[in-house]
């Protein structure tokens, strides 16, 4: 029985208590995420562009194109007949159903030494990738004709802009 109770309080005496932390200090974990999207990709089709049709000066005026591809004149400027007229399209990809903005800024359309100015709009400002990722959208513009300008086939180039919302 001495034995059992040396025993006993040999293991009493080497036991460590446990005691509660000071509370001056706490420790949590967190977490990160991150989620990466599809960039956005803008393209021109090569057989598209904003064609501003065929027409006679007069003494100046402009010829305007809508985002849908309908052509009208201003001022003393006529279309000849048989002119089409085109707006200009793009497609775009990238992030499922994510929205994103359209700009678009002018240009001249050159031939020779004579340039005229143009103005361009988007058929919208905004608009919301399809849930494929996809979109397109079409560019209309305004054309400003001098009553000098010389007879000739014209062509300029203009920036488009796709931006995530």
């Amino acid at each position: 029985m001495k034995k059992i109770i040396l025993a006993s309080t040999l293991v009493l005496a080497t036991a460590t208590p446990a005691f509660a932390g000071s509370g001056n200090t706490s420790t949590a974990t967190g977490t990160a995420t991150a989620t990466i999207v599809a960039p956005i990709v803008l393209t021109h089709p090569a057989s598209a562009s904003l064609n501003f049709g065929r027409f006679t000066t007069g003494t100046g005026g402009s010829v305007t194109i809508t985002s849908a591809g309908v052509g009208s004149v201003g001022s003393d400027v006529t279309f000849v007949p048989g002119s089409t007229t085109s707006a200009d399209s793009f497609t775009v990809a990238g992030d499922a159903s994510r929205s994103f903005s359209i700009s678009t800024t002018g240009g001249n359309v050159t031939s020779g030494g004579t340039s005229l100015a143009f103005t361009t709009a988007a058929s919208a400002a905004t608009a919301t990738l399809s849930t494929t990722g996809t979109a397109s959208f079409t560019v209309g513009g305004t054309l400003t004709v001098t009553g000098t300008a010389a007879a000739g086939a014209y062509t300029g180039t203009y920036s488009a802009t796709v931006t995530y919302n």
